[in-house]
């Protein structure tokens, strides 16, 4: 599969509590590569939690903070990349999203809510319903559309993806 994907970055996209940060280690396991999630990597160069960050700066200042750190990762290869789920609505974000292999893991609403309904750290989590209508047809654009279902595990969700890399590949160039 290296071979194939001669280092091409692979991003994770979609809506917060998809699976990118959980199935984007198992990948990058898979794949040797190496992980990053763009938000864990935000709270250490702010040093504060997501949620602290938009209270006290507010979205934009978040919004700016994550196109910096994406055009950093973008520049390393081989890479398995969980992407903040609103990293799409930048077009500027595309043009880094765009050099490697986009991954949309698109999860139910129903499974998302129960997923996500103990999480006080997700300050977007209550507009779930709004932000997927809003940001559906950005994430479609993703070169890859895998429709998790709930009794899917992540290990089975990373396997159809590299399945699927191959054909992806093939169509990119």
């Amino acid at each position: 599969m290296n071979q194939l994907l001669q280092g091409v970055d692979v991003y994770l996209i979609g809506i917060m509590g998809a699976g990118k940060s959980t199935i984007g280690k198992i990948l990058a396991r898979k794949l040797n590569y190496r992980f990053f999630d763009t938000d864990i990597l935000i709270e250490r160069v702010a040093g504060k939690k997501i949620a602290d960050i938009f209270a006290a700066e507010g979205e934009e200042y978040f919004r700016d903070l994550e196109t910096q750190i994406l055009k950093e990762v973008s520049a390393y290869r081989s890479s398995a990349i969980a992407t903040g789920g609103g990293i799409i609505q930048k077009p500027i974000n595309w043009s880094y999203l765009r050099q490697g292999l986009i991954v949309w893991l698109d999860v139910d609403l129903e499974i998302l809510k129960k997923r996500l309904s103990k999480d006080q750290n997700r300050p977007l989590a209550g507009k779930l319903e709004s932000l997927l209508e809003k940001r559906y047809p950005l994430y479609s654009q993703a070169d890859m559309h895998i429709k998790c279902s709930s009794n899917q595990t992540p290990k089975q969700v990373a396997d159809s993806i590299i399945a699927r890399i191959p054909a992806m590949i093939m169509n990119k160039k």
